[in-house]
């Protein structure tokens, strides 16, 4: 788990780390600030500092292949094949967060979500 938005393309074709822009690449920029502005954790770039301490992600957004490298992923897929326009959110460092926690991530991303679906 991480806390940021990831936006295509999650694949290039070397199959390394480097940027890989999309034609809608500002696009989806805009879709993922649009999402990471709301979540002052997110926002910060440096969520998960006790599990990765070197991971940073400016404005908590992040190309996918830029992060890590992903052949054949359905962001895009949905995007070559579907004409969709498919971000990524990991909503935390914890893959899967106890029940009772679920309020605090609720609370964390509602303005994120509201902020996401008027970009329509």
């Amino acid at each position: 788990g991480s806390l940021v938005v990831n936006y295509p393309f999650d694949d290039n074709e070397q199959g390394i780390a480097i940027y890989s822009k999309s034609p809608d690449d500002a696009v989806f920029q805009k879709l993922a600030l649009a999402y990471s502005k709301e979540n002052a954790k997110m926002y910060q770039g440096s969520p998960c500092k006790d599990m990765y301490p070197t991971e940073y992600f400016p404005h908590g957004i992040t190309n996918g292949a830029q992060w890590y490298n992903v052949p054949g992923g359905m962001q895009d897929w949905n995007y070559l094949h579907t004409n969709c326009f498919e971000v990524t959110i990991e909503l935390g460092c914890v893959k899967y967060p106890k029940a009772e926690e679920l309020p605090k991530y609720w609370a964390q991303n509602r303005r994120s979500l509201l902020q996401f679906m008027k970009q329509v």
